[in-house]
């Protein structure tokens, strides 16, 4: 006789150790006992008697266990075994789960994570999590097709931030490579979108770059009230020192070797990847002088330049920017753009391009080179850190002649 929808909904067990058996027909039937309902499927296959489970009551209706049971049986006429097809089925599902775009990039990162600026991996990941993730992170990767990473894309573009669109369709493809290497795709569909969004323009950072407006900033910036005196010698050390903003903010005391005149950014706080060594910016007279009013300040933290608000942080990255802005500088200079300054004035003054780009940590484009660069010209780095302190201090106190520097050793 039949279940009915009552029936499995009121029966109890009956405390029979083996558990009770409730027969649907065709080879079902409820199996009740003290850890709950369950649904069962017996059937002969090449001669063996076997059970196959269709589920759990009340997840599974008797309506929906019947359906389950039905289709064993097409399996069972058609020669297949329902049980090993529900094996198969399963074992394809999880495939599909561990090669989703989402796991295969998050296998990914975890490669190019190792060895990479942290502050580098971390925005990787959030541009994953922002925007890719949402979009195409549950499909099988290599079931992916170009007009789904287009339409992600060209969303992000519409924001008016093709800068970060174009960067979304470079990770895509990263990870769509490494799926290719790893046998788990074919092809990169990002390829397909080169040339898909408007090419990003690139607005470098307002930067004044000649002798007589660098002067009157560096005057401007001695003499103004608009900042807390914290703010006002972090503005003035990154002058001294043009390191990155970032680098800056997150300096601490125990990269500065007094003596030696020299702070040293570990490898892995710089912008430029995997580093062979730490950073090396020579210090001024002029940036040394700096230090013991810093040490009055933020002597007791590990940090140079805390921030006031939270334990362990950093002042903002807008700190040095708006500063600026409030003394008359909004589209004249910027924190970054210092470093395009003494890049520029120290070029007049006939140091080597090719010293002043490993003082600005700028990334070799010729990798064998980029093996060495790192340690070389550094003599040359010192004596025109030097010559920079000099050429501020005189610019600061309005002294229209500064002397040329010697380049000897």
């Amino acid at each position: 006789m039949a279940l009915t929808a009552t029936f499995v909904k009121n029966v109890r067990h009956t405390g029979a150790p083996a558990g009770d058996k409730y027969s649907d027909g065709g080879g079902m039937y409820l199996l009740v006992n003290a850890g709950g309902k369950y649904w069962r499927f017996d059937y002969r296959f090449d001669g063996k008697r076997k059970t196959l489970a269709l589920g759990v009551y009340p997840a599974v209706s008797l309506e929906k266990a019947r359906k389950r049971r039905d289709a064993a049986r097409e399996l069972l006429a058609d020669g297949i075994d329902p049980g090993t097809a529900k094996k198969e089925a399963a074992a394809e599902k999880a495939a599909l789960n561990e090669n989703t775009f989402k796991a295969i990039a998050l296998e990914w990162h975890a490669m190019k994570s190792k060895g990479c600026a942290e502050n580098t991996s971390a925005k990787r990941l959030t541009q994953l999590e922002n925007h890719i993730f949402p979009a195409i992170g549950s499909r099988p990767v290599a079931d992916v097709k170009p007009p789904e990473v287009l339409a992600m894309i060209q969303k992000v573009a519409a924001s008016g931030t093709a800068y970060t669109a174009g960067r979304l369709r470079e990770i895509c493809g990263q990870v769509f490579r490494f799926a290719i290497q790893t046998g788990r795709a074919t092809y990169d569909p990002a390829a397909a979108m080169r040339g898909a969004i408007e090419k990003h323009t690139v607005n470098h950072r307002p930067a004044l770059t000649t002798r007589r407006e660098f002067g009157e900033f560096v005057r401007d910036l001695r003499d103004t009230t608009r900042a807390d005196p914290l703010t006002k010698l972090c503005a003035r050390f990154g002058l001294l020192t043009w390191t990155r903003p970032k680098e800056l903010r997150q300096a601490k005391w125990d990269q500065f070797d007094i003596e030696a005149a020299e702070w040293r950014i570990p490898a892995i706080q710089m912008k430029t990847g995997k580093h062979l060594q730490a950073h090396t910016v020579a210090l001024s007279a002029q940036a040394l002088e700096i230090l013991p009013k810093l040490r009055e300040l933020s002597g007791h933290t590990d940090r140079l330049f805390p921030s006031g608000g939270s334990s362990g942080g950093v002042i903002s990255e807008n700190t040095i920017n708006n500063l600026f802005r409030r003394m008359g500088y909004i589209d004249k200079q910027s924190h970054h753009g210092l470093r395009a300054s003494a890049r520029s004035l120290l070029s007049e003054r006939g140091w080597s391009t090719e010293a002043l780009e490993r003082q600005l940590d700028h990334k070799e484009a010729n990798q064998a080179v980029a093996a060495y660069a790192r340690s070389q010209h550094l003599d040359e780095r010192r004596r025109f850190m030097s010559d920079w302190g000099a050429l501020v201090a005189a610019l600061e106190s309005g002294d229209n002649v500064v002397a040329f520097p010697s380049k000897a050793a």
